[in-house]
């Protein structure tokens, strides 16, 4: 008797990777990462950015690069489009030009994403406090607001199935950890947590944003006017501050007046100098403040805030 042989099965050429996930439907891609399970700071990548308003360009030809845990100082005259360049780069002012990446997200198409992962620390008319609470009343609201509207769907589930007892041990601790990261003592105000904003000193105002803003375990927070109305030394602890920050791995935007010759620590510290001529210059090429109009007006602040009024504020 002849004995047939089975033939041999054909092999099966390794399919090219297309980037999508195989389990996903055929023509869709694989979805993005929820921001919430990225960790580390946030890479600020963006090359000839701008922005245009009703009146003209609020800011253009910007370039930024920097790593992740990094210090970006944005500098400039007044009116030269900061605090927009601020909000653009945390996805909450729109694009005219240009491309940027933050995190990895881009951002013309995924700011939705990157307003999830980059948090605003201190931005006058956008996040202000309310001088009628208490720091306390502050932190209480934030810690349940994150709990409720920013959480990841599967960290939301996994912590509602905890008892009402470990829930408050975790807002304890990373109620506690934002106020350790942002250097402020309770015990030290006037009247402990019951201190009203409105009491609060400029300095201690901002590390009241800094652990409101860290409450959210952000990748990157933005802080406006830093250097505002504060002396040297003040000075130098509000960007002791931002390079602690910076330093535990967090991106921080800062705008600010003048940039610091350097950072405690060696953080690394990107220094951007906005002009609405050529959007970003270095400090040596930086021109001089130009003379306000006999009237008192400036015509490029009245630029910036069509372009706030035009783009809408997050």
């Amino acid at each position: 008797m002849t004995r047939h042989q089975p033939e041999p099965e054909p092999q099966r050429q390794p399919e090219p990777d297309t980037g999508r996930d195989p389990a996903a439907p055929a023509g869709r891609a694989a979805p993005a990462p929820d921001p919430a399970e990225l960790a580390g700071g946030a890479a600020v990548e963006a090359e000839g950015i701008g922005l245009k308003g009703p009146r003209g360009w609020v800011f253009r030809e910007v370039t930024v690069e920097a790593a992740p845990g990094s210090v970006v100082a944005l500098t400039g005259a007044s009116g030269t489009g900061r605090t927009c360049l601020l909000l653009a780069l945390t996805g909450r002012m729109k694009l005219t030009e240009g491309e940027a990446r933050i995190g990895g997200l881009r951002l013309r198409k995924q700011a939705a994403a990157i307003r999830r992962t980059a948090a605003l620390a201190h931005v006058p008319g956008v996040d202000d406090l309310e001088p009628s609470l208490t720091v306390g009343e502050h932190l209480r609201e934030r810690v349940l607001l994150q709990r409720r509207y920013g959480t990841a769907p599967l960290a939301a589930l996994k912590a509602a199935l905890r008892s009402p007892r470990q829930r408050r041990a975790d807002a304890r601790r990373v109620h506690d950890e934002a106020l350790a990261a942002a250097g402020l003592n309770l015990a030290t105000l006037p009247k402990g947590p019951r201190t009203a904003v409105r009491d609060l000193e400029r300095l201690e105002r901002l590390r009241l944003c800094v652990a409101l803003a860290l409450i959210g375990r952000p990748r990157l927070i933005a802080v406006d006017d830093v250097d505002l109305k504060l002396s040297a030394p003040l000075r130098e602890e509000a960007w002791a501050l931002l390079a602690s920050v910076a330093a535990s791995g967090v991106t921080v935007l800062a705008v600010c007046g003048e940039a610091p010759a350097g950072l405690p620590g060696d953080v690394p510290l990107v220094v951007v100098v906005a002009d609405r001529a050529t959007g970003a210059r270095t400090a040596e090429d930086a021109p001089a403040e130009p003379a306000p109009k006999p009237d008192g007006t400036d015509e490029t602040e009245k630029e910036t805030a069509d372009a706030l009024a035009e783009t809408g504020r997050a």
